[in-house]
């Protein structure tokens, strides 16, 4: 019988869909700001050579129409001046945008270095400067203005003593509860990694918001004390990115080399900040797992926040340098505030590229008439991409929903007294990988016991096309995936799966990132303690895994099966999530 074929749809995940933001080669960080007049305001880092090289300055951009086109691009500052970067807007009340800047403003040639060798790049050094537009972003101040950054620990000990100050920002400042509040690292030494050790900070205005006079802003750094905020075991914490919430208290977030982001929350305004620690999806529960890349968190109109980051990593602190890959996929949590900290979601892919060596970064988030947008910056392309609302809704709801999802359901199975096992039950036909498209499966499973090479399910032909799912000899479930020509498989985290009671497994085959993923329990795999992964990757050529049009379900199970639903599609985890919580009274 002939195939139907099916027709995919744009994915907006990835990243090849998104819209081209402007730049000269090299570009970093694109933050826009909505104007008064109603237009993007971008502004990113940018330079005809590569990261650090001379000539990289600042810009910026203006869109009408949402991120797709874009006007040529505008000095902020010029690339034959000393290196400007790692720019920032601010609006205020007004109409004012302000942008803030790393200057190498004594232009200095080269730096020194931990190991006392020199450094070319001097990107990350000299002065916080600051210009401003009083038209929209259509022109900047002619004169630049400095930002008093005040000396600490870090700073004294790095090889000038101080008297040269190592740091920049990322993000945008924010604004909260009548300040604004810009994210800085303070780095103490260059070497391996480029930033060796590094210490987060907050500048503070109290005043700019009101204060039209640039030489009159007053500026106070944050926290107290002659140190910042810093990870709990290695020497890295950069990227200090802040938000406040809605009960008055200021979170943050930042990135390590050890493994895992780091948060922190402030009760009074950013002077004192809770002990140094690595973020959790709740206050004492499971540790978010990040390499040493942006983690941004971003607040929204509806008083919920996302946090973005990679949903992977191990300990990195020998090798610092090698903390920097793997930034892609994208992931996001929803972020919903209770009792003064912010419970996280189980994590979404909101952007990839079919290539995985490829690292996207930097993102900002636009919130405009109902619609969600993120940039990116892949650091020689930067793009505007459209966010599904429903991917956002699903995170920020994801703890209260309990719905079982009928969009794409091709099999619903229940136990009827077979003591777990089917017979004859008819399998329907999967889409084509290399159609972009997926397929899930979710199970109630109960063991006797839990031992290795258990069949859960089996459709393979003699010659192993098909799909099957079993035990292995270190208590988890692998999905095994053969197109008759290549094989792909990938397991659950050990440790989740235990004999005598139920579990829900969700096995979420996306054909879009090419990715297997395990939700056991309402719990997205994450490679636990054992790998750096928790999601695999199968090979992009895998076409179709239809095999016999039977299942064996359950032929070598010890145990039970309660329920089995097949989906012609990849679940999002937040559906996989519901229909744990949905079941979880029916299989205790």
């Amino acid at each position: 019988m002939a195939r139907k074929k099916i027709i995919v749809q744009e994915d907006l995940r990835n990243i090849r869909n998104g819209h081209i933001i402007p730049c000269e080669n090299y570009c970093d960080q694109p933050y826009v700001v909505i104007t008064d007049q109603g237009h993007w305001l971008c502004v990113l880092t940018t330079g005809v050579g590569v990261e650090g090289k001379p000539g990289q300055h600042v810009v910026s951009t203006i869109s009408r129409d949402q991120g797709k086109t874009w006007s040529e691009l505008q000095d902020i500052e010029p690339a034959d001046g000393p290196e400007a970067s790692w720019v920032m807007p601010l609006k205020v009340p007004g109409g004012r945008i302000y942008v803030f800047y790393t200057y190498n403003s004594e232009n200095r040639r080269e730096a020194i270095q931990e190991k006392g060798a020199p450094t070319k790049r001097v990107d990350t050094l000299g002065s916080l400067m600051f210009k401003y537009s009083d038209d929209h972003g259509m022109s900047w101040s002619q004169n630049r203005y400095r930002i008093p950054i005040r000396e600490m620990e870090i700073d004294r000990l790095n090889p000038y003593q101080g008297k040269v100050q190592y740091f920049w920002g990322v993000g945008k400042p924010i604004i909260h509860q009548g300040s604004a509040f810009i994210g800085l690292a303070k780095v103490g030494q260059f070497g391996e990694g480029f930033m060796a050790c590094s210490e987060g900070i907050l500048l503070k205005s109290s005043n700019i918001l009101s204060e039209a006079d640039p030489l009159k802003l007053e500026w106070v750094t944050l926290p107290e004390g002659d140190h910042g905020l810093r990870a709990p075991l290695g020497r890295v914490a950069d990227e200090l990115n802040p938000a406040g919430m809605n009960d008055g208290s200021l979170y943050c977030t930042y990135r390590t080399v050890d493994g895992h982001n780091c948060h922190a929350y402030s009760r009074d305004g950013g002077l004192t900040w809770t002990p140094s620690a690595y973020a959790s999806y709740s206050p004492g529960g499971k540790l978010v797992k990040h390499p040493r890349a942006a983690n941004f968190v971003r607040k929204f109109s509806n008083g919920h926040y996302i946090l973005w980051y990679h949903n992977h990593g191990k300990d990195m602190t020998a090798t610092p340098s090698e903390a920097y890959n793997d930034r892609n996929p994208a992931w996001i949590s929803g972020g919903v505030e209770r009792d003064g900290y912010i419970y996280w979601s189980q994590p979404e892919i909101v952007l990839y590229d079919d290539d995985p060596v490829t690292r996207m970064s930097y993102p900002d988030f636009i919130e405009e008439d109902g619609n969600y947008f993120v940039t990116e910056t892949q650091k020689t392309v930067a793009k505007v991409h459209e966010i599904d609302a429903e991917l956002l809704e699903g995170i920020w709801t994801q703890a209260n929903n309990r719905s079982v999802s009928a969009t794409g359901l091709l099999l619903d199975w229940q136990d009827s007294g077979l003591g777990g096992k089917g017979r004859e039950i008819r399998m329907p036909e999967l889409p084509d990988l290399r159609e972009g498209k997926g397929f899930s499966l979710d199970i109630w499973i109960n063991f006797l016991d839990i031992g290795a090479n258990q069949t859960i399910l089996d459709t393979r032909t003699n010659g192993m096309h098909g799909i099957a799912v079993v035990t292995t000899d270190h208590e988890t479930l692998k999905l095994i995936m053969n197109d008759g020509r290549s094989e792909s498989a990938w397991e659950s985290d050990i440790g989740l799966l235990a004999a005598g009671k139920w579990h829900h497994v969700v096995v979420i085959v996306d054909g879009g990132p090419k990715l297997i993923l395990f939700v056991v329990d309402g719990v997205l795999c994450d490679g636990g303690d054992q790998r750096q992964f928790g999601w695999g990757r199968f090979i992009p050529s895998l076409g179709d895994v239809n095999g016999l049009q039977e299942i064996a379900l359950a032929p070598g199970l010890k145990g039970t099966i309660g329920s089995f639903r097949i989906y012609g599609r990849y679940l999002r985890t937040s559906e996989a999530v519901s229909h744990y919580f949905a079941g979880s009274e029916s299989f205790k």
